[in-house]
């Protein structure tokens, strides 16, 4: 896993920023129009990739990935005018005059 190591300038600690691989033709692409996107790591809880087969024949879309796609880390459904779930913490970077391209995306979606 690709990761960068940033100082929390709030609680002077380090803390990880994982480099994630976006999927073309999803939200998660629509918002940050970038192929990698750098966040941090929410929590130790993963995606079970035991059921990413079904996930995905169910019409799940996996929307964001390490680089080396093991590891899922944004999911979508795309029937629903706005469903993104992401295994990092977009809150930790929006600020009133400068929203998260996240947040962005799903306000834009309510229009």
């Amino acid at each position: 896993m690709s990761e960068l190591i940033h100082l929390d300038p709030f609680e002077n600690r380090l803390i990880f920023l994982i480099r994630r691989k976006v999927k073309e033709k999803t939200l998660l692409k629509k918002a940050y129009n970038l192929d990698l996107i750098n966040e941090r790591h929410r929590h130790r809880y993963e995606f079970n990739n035991n059921y990413r087969e079904m996930f995905i024949k169910n019409g799940i879309i996996i929307s964001g990935t390490s680089p080396d796609e093991k590891i899922v880390e944004a999911i979508e459904i795309p029937n629903n005018k706005f469903f993104l779930g992401v295994q990092f913490h977009p809150e930790f970077k929006s600020r009133p005059n400068k929203p998260h391209p996240i947040f962005l995306e799903f306000l834009k979606s309510t229009l």
